[in-house]
């Protein structure tokens, strides 16, 4: 007997011992899997560069940039997701999808292209320009950023993934050292150039290499405006006026599994180098909880999940607190991009969907 129970004693152990092994690869896969989209950042802060660029510009921030906005403002809940909807469905005859960035570090460029599509599309919505606009190419804001865009220009970049928000701005904006350069490509083909869908390939070869000059030549035939956003105040002012704010940050939401709240909010969780677009705004006296910023990200759309408010929340996308937001905003690179910053009531915007 004494035997016996020596026996079931070491089969026991070693039972456990394989279930506690088992279960945690298990584990490990499952935490891997669901975190597999961390990956996907590529947001590397470069203070200095982002000082000596706001001096090349005469009004640096949206608060002087955008004076008359700021003065008019009411702080009315506003949804520019529902220009992109409208616009894209009339110029490629299907619903916009959430964009992503695969496993490169290409989130600057996301979010600084989805801001000019989304800057456009108001534009088209609210009747200034008639035709829908075509979404707009990651790949040259990537490479350009990277490179001639850079304080001071870069003929090779050869370290890694990754850019920041400020030079993002200088290369949409026309503004690089060489000005014959720099702006704006859509999703389309330019001469052997075919930017009509994303391309990691692509992506770091200009990112390392600079964008070809024929190109970057036809990227300054259309520039975009861009201008620091400081404050929360500055932040709700543009979107209001139909401006989307990048917000570049190490800022990060929500432990894994990501799920938003009741309210379609994350939490903030551990730190993240990345950019995303800020292109909605909430106001608690409007009767929206509390007041948020909607996040746009640039992974795919099952990294979160969780209730939506309102009901056509994209996929992809959270609500973060303002509290949450004023502290991305604080780090100094985040920008609000568009066409013009002069207010405009978008109230009877033609969004596709009664507001």
């Amino acid at each position: 007997m004494i035997y016996r129970r020596n026996v079931w004693t070491i089969s026991a152990i070693a039972f456990v011992a394989f279930a506690a092994i088992a279960g945690a690869v298990i584990e490990h896969y499952t935490r891997k899997l669901l975190t597999k989209v961390d990956s996907g950042f590529g947001y590397q802060p470069n203070p200095e560069g982002v000082r000596l660029f706001l001096g090349e510009l005469a009004q640096p921030t949206f608060a002087e940039a955008g004076a008359d906005a700021m003065k008019n403002a009411v702080g009315r809940d506003t949804f520019l997701y529902r220009a992109v909807n409208v616009a894209h469905e009339r110029k490629y005859g299907q619903p916009w999808k959430s964009w992503d960035q695969g496993s490169a570090g290409t989130c600057v460029s996301f979010a600084f292209a989805l801001g000019e599509y989304t800057a456009e599309a108001v534009d088209h919505v609210a009747g200034k320009i008639k035709q829908p606009p075509a979404a707009c190419a990651t790949e040259p804001i990537y490479g350009g950023s990277r490179t001639a865009a850079r304080i001071p220009p870069m003929s090779r970049n050869n370290g890694g993934d990754g850019s920041y928000g400020g030079a993002a701005a200088r290369w949409l904006t026309g503004r690089c050292e060489d000005k014959s350069i720099g702006g704006v490509l859509y999703r389309q083909p330019y001469g052997p150039f075919d930017l009509s869908t994303y391309s990691i390939q692509l992506s770091r070869d200009w990112g390392r290499n600079g964008v070809p000059l024929e190109l970057a030549r036809e990227a300054n035939k259309r520039k975009a405006k861009c201008v620091q956003v400081q404050t929360w105040q500055e932040l709700c002012a543009a979107i209001e006026r139909g401006t989307p704010v990048a917000i570049c940050s190490t800022v990060g939401y929500g432990p894994t599994p990501r799920t938003r709240d009741a309210s379609g909010f994350l939490s903030r969780g551990s730190s993240w180098s990345h950019a995303m677009l800020a292109w909605a705004v909430r106001h608690k006296e409007n009767g929206g909880g509390r007041d948020g910023a909607l996040i746009q990200n640039s992974w795919y759309v099952q990294w979160v999940s969780g209730p939506r408010w309102p009901d056509d929340q994209p996929e992809g996308s959270f609500w973060a607190s303002r509290q949450d937001v004023e502290a991305a905003l604080q780090q100094g690179d985040s920008w609000a991009i568009g066409t013009s910053y002069e207010w405009r009531d978008l109230q009877n915007a033609d969004w596709g969907l009664a507001l």
